[in-house]
């Protein structure tokens, strides 16, 4: 068995939309991008943010260390190193020095029977 990571170097998600601030507990409207790791090396990871009517964010840095995950919660600009602003629409693309892998997540809980949306981002093949 080799030590190869799996997954792509660049991913896009093209449907971002932070609910407004809603919420207690750990039950709290949010947005989530979590990144695997499952190589030996670890990954440098640049986030840009795309939206409709506004100059993109390019450039944001964060780690994630060798066969680790990074769970980051897109409603918290420490994590993110930007507040990213409610209700609006926007995009993301996540590029690595490492082959990761990207899933996206949105917890709504506006309503009693809350909204849970889970997808994988698309990659892009380099």
């Amino acid at each position: 068995m080799t030590n190869q990571a799996e997954g792509h170097y660049t991913w896009v998600v093209p449907d971002g939309w932070l609910p407004p601030a809603g919420g207690e507990g750990d039950l709290i409207n949010h947005e989530s991008l979590m990144l695997l790791n499952t190589g030996t090396k670890p990954a440098m990871i640049e986030i840009d943010i795309y939206f409709t009517d506004r100059e993109p964010v390019k450039g944001l840095k964060l780690q994630v260390g060798a066969e680790r995950i990074n769970a980051l919660r897109l409603d918290n600009p420490e994590e993110l190193g930007y507040k990213i602003p409610r209700a609006t629409q926007y995009a993301l693309r996540v590029r690595s020095t490492e082959k990761i892998i990207v899933q996206y997540g949105r917890m709504d809980v506006r309503q009693a029977n809350l909204a849970y949306y889970c997808t994988m981002a698309h990659p892009v093949d380099n």
